[in-house]
């Protein structure tokens, strides 16, 4: 085998203001890809009298189409 020149590891980053839309991207994305880890975050913040919430998630994967036969 023979390296192409990109790193095994890759990360993913989502950002919705609905739990129930990271949770689908999440489930889309992790189905055909080996998942090393999973880091989840909340805030919110303010912008004039409404309050904003944002949900992420940084996915860190292996790519495992970095090597040629």
């Amino acid at each position: 085998m023979i390296l192409t020149g990109e790193t095994r590891l890759k990360v993913k980053i989502f950002d919705f203001e609905h739990e129930n839309d990271l949770e689908k991207a999440i489930n889309e994305f992790i189905k055909s890809k080996k998942i090393i880890d999973i880091k989840y975050q909340i805030s919110h913040f303010y912008a004039g009298n409404e309050q904003i919430y944002s949900f992420s998630a940084l996915i860190m994967y292996e790519n495992e189409q970095i090597y040629e036969k």
